[in-house]
């Protein structure tokens, strides 16, 4: 006998602890829980590849290699021996730029760090649905009642703003707003944001003396007209006494008509913290490097002890590689536009691809063309299978039959949806795409 464990239950009965029932559910609130699932059955076969269409971690194609540049700055501080030592909880001063950025390990620890800062008793945060469940299970397993406002598909994806203020109550704190969109691919107007002006965004950045480099890394500056008015997200937080969680780790991947509005050009109507990272833009989600962002020139933030509690939580955590930290000066500086360009040109074709050969799927629709991020989402039409239960049950078997892994729309809130992402080369797009369609016509209903 080990351990003197020999009365088997009656020992186990003794014990005084008993694991944290807010964390055993969680894994159903994960993506990788998601894709564990779908992947169980699924035996590769070796004459087919498996092809990856259900995350959004195209690094391993080498059409989507990160920058040179990129890891020779990594390169260049790790022999320099001057980033070896813990740095500030809120991150080096070089690659923070600011006082209001608080640098994070990827953009998961921010959405961790912000719902910590915000769990108080009875308070709820509204969420986009379909949306990113990383944010519902950091609401519940921190207290935090989580309420689910609508995207609208005949509408670009927009949020149905009447409903999102039905939700609201005197105990909401926030709501989360994830532009460009995963899971759904949309990119929102100005219109649809608020209310502001290029003069603000300028001014704000002025005042920060950040070089142009850092600008763009956090902020998306560049050229804005005047920002266009209307019963907008902005005004709507404004009114409800709450504040935006603008999440952006998407804000450069945009390839349509539509330019990319960052949240943070409003924050003189109501305060917005804005998260990103440096993982979908230089395709490098393994090297964990994220912020948060106060854009809040009314002071709110600081007034409120948000940031106070924001450091604090910091102070308790861990941080992101000290050498990834000095590196970012050398990787904003040198990596070249031709890196960035040549990204956004694969996703525009991959996006096209996607587009263009689902329509040849019977059981499947696309409301809206992809206009940023990754993905897409894609109504799936039960009524033209047989034996297919529900989007989970669609999901296991494709990936069993066909070797393709797509994650059900149940994964973002959004049943009998799918959640498909083209951001991997041109060519395994094709494969998987045709792989499904022979899926669906093999499994629909004789007419």
């Amino acid at each position: 006998m080990e351990n003197g464990a020999g009365n088997g239950a009656a020992a186990v009965a003794a014990w005084n602890f008993a694991p944290n029932d807010s964390l055993l559910g969680l894994t159903a609130l994960s993506v990788r829980g998601v894709l564990g699932r779908v992947k169980a059955g699924m035996v590769e076969d070796g004459a087919r590849p498996v092809v990856p269409l259900g995350h959004g971690d195209p690094s391993a194609f080498p059409c989507f290699r990160t920058a040179p540049e990129a890891v020779d700055a990594v390169a260049g501080a790790l022999r320099s021996g001057e980033h070896n030592s813990y740095a500030a909880c809120v991150g080096l001063e070089p690659a923070r730029g600011a006082d209001d950025v608080y640098l994070t390990s990827g953009c998961a620890q921010a959405i961790e760090v912000v719902c910590s800062a915000l769990a108080c008793h009875g308070a709820n945060i509204l969420l986009p649905r379909p949306g990113y469940l990383f944010y519902q299970a950091r609401a519940v397993f921190n207290g935090l009642e989580a309420r689910y406002f609508d995207l609208v598909p005949e509408r670009g994806w927009e949020a149905d703003l009447d409903g999102l203020r039905a939700l609201a109550d005197g105990d909401t704190v926030a709501m989360v707003i994830v532009n460009p969109g995963n899971p759904c691919g949309n990119v929102y107007t100005y219109e649809h944001l608020g209310k502001a002006s290029a003069w603000f965004m300028n001014r704000a950045c002025m005042n920060r003396h950040m070089s142009p480099e850092m600008e763009t890394l956090f902020f998306f500056t560049g050229e804005m007209e005047t920002l266009l008015g209307g019963n907008v997200i902005a005004e709507m937080a404004r009114r409800l006494g709450i504040f935006v969680i603008a999440d952006e780790v998407y804000a450069h991947l945009t390839f349509r008509e539509k330019k990319f509005v960052p949240m943070g050009a409003f924050g003189s109507v109501a305060p917005v913290l804005t998260l990103g990272s440096i993982s979908k833009r230089w395709v490098v989600p393994g090297w964990r490097l994220g912020w948060i962002v106060t854009n809040d020139p009314n002071g709110v933030f600081h007034k409120t002890k948000v940031v106070d509690s924001i450091k604090s939580y910091l102070d308790i955590s861990s941080d992101p590689p000290t050498f990834i930290q000095g590196a970012i000066p050398q990787l904003i500086k040198n990596t070249k536009q031709e890196f960035f360009d040549k990204t956004v040109e694969v996703l525009r074709q991959t996006a096209d691809i996607c587009w263009e050969k689902l329509k040849g799927v019977s059981c499947i629709t696309c409301p809206s063309r992809p206009e940023g991020s990754m993905f897409v989402m894609v109504k799936l039409d039960l009524s033209c299978l047989k034996d297919i239960k529900d989007d989970m049950d669609f999901c296991c078997r494709l990936a069993k039959e066909e070797l393709v892994v797509v994650l059900p729309g149940c994964a973002v809130g959004y049943k009998n949806w799918l959640w498909i992402t083209f951001a991997i080369a041109p060519s395994s797009l094709e494969d998987g795409l045709d792989r499904l369609k022979s899926f669906c016509l093999r499994h629909s209903k004789q007419k």
